[in-house]
């Protein structure tokens, strides 16, 4: 059986604590960052999900379960396609950053599998996690601290879960030194965006991939993605 995330409802806190000391001393643990949404989500994955099927466009792709890895895999196809597309964004963006879907897999695997949790509710809960990176490129943050932390609070805004808020809290709180003030105002923007943009976890992300990119941010109410000094951890890879 494949390992997946447990997507339990109950609260873990001092499981969060342990892994938001384990994310300060190491920024680039990207499995803290899901160890931590795990022991906080409570209801909120559920919530979403209900609101999802409830979507004409959940509904669909609930029925027929696309393998969105797959398609955000094929780094080939992606390239080939016209310049200025989501796709082709997407693909110049994963080859810049030297990363793959299958990371954020790896990063997120549990052992535990709750039973009792229906396959379709985990079937989503992954393809929201497989969609992080595509989320990146329409909202124009990159993967630096502050571009991240920005994407969190996005992320905070489109599904109200309290591990992706605790995470925010905690990088607002230490963007307070002064050499990084600048960057809480970037955060609180991240959070405004996501409010004001239409909800993306029940987009159809296979067909908006071949979608001129502007096109697809001002259907979905994305504005301009804003332009910010990178704030890059020691450890983090090379760009390519």
């Amino acid at each position: 059986m494949a390992r997946r995330s447990a997507q339990s409802t109950r609260i873990r806190p001092l499981d969060a604590l342990r892994g938001i000391r384990a994310l300060l001393r190491d920024p680039d643990d990207t499995a803290k960052v899901f160890d931590i949404i795990d022991a906080l989500s409570g209801p909120s994955v559920l919530r979403s999900f209900e609101r999802f099927r409830k979507t004409e466009v959940g509904a669909r792709l609930l029925r027929e379960r696309p393998d969105l890895v797959a398609v955000l895999n094929d780094r080939e196809r992606l390239l080939s396609l016209p310049a200025g597309t989501l796709g082709r964004a997407y693909g110049e963006f994963v080859t810049r950053e030297q990363i793959s879907a299958d990371g954020l897999i790896e990063a997120s695997e549990r052992e535990e599998l709750d039973p009792s949790i229906p396959e379709e509710r985990y079937w989503f809960g992954a393809r929201l996690r497989d969609s992080h990176d595509l989320w990146h490129v329409v909202t124009g943050y990159n993967r630096d601290l502050i571009g991240e932390a920005s994407l969190l609070a996005f992320t905070y805004a489109q599904t109200r879960n309290r591990g992706i808020g605790f995470i925010v809290l905690v990088a607002y709180l230490r963007a307070g030194q002064k050499e990084l003030r600048w960057a809480r105002k970037l955060i609180r923007e991240g959070y405004r965006r996501g409010k004001a943009a239409a909800w993306l976890p029940a987009q159809d992300w296979e067909a908006l991939l071949e979608r001129p990119l502007e096109e697809v941010r001002r259907e979905l109410g994305v504005d301009a993605p804003p332009e910010y000094e990178e704030v890059r951890s020691e450890g983090a890879p090379a760009l390519a």
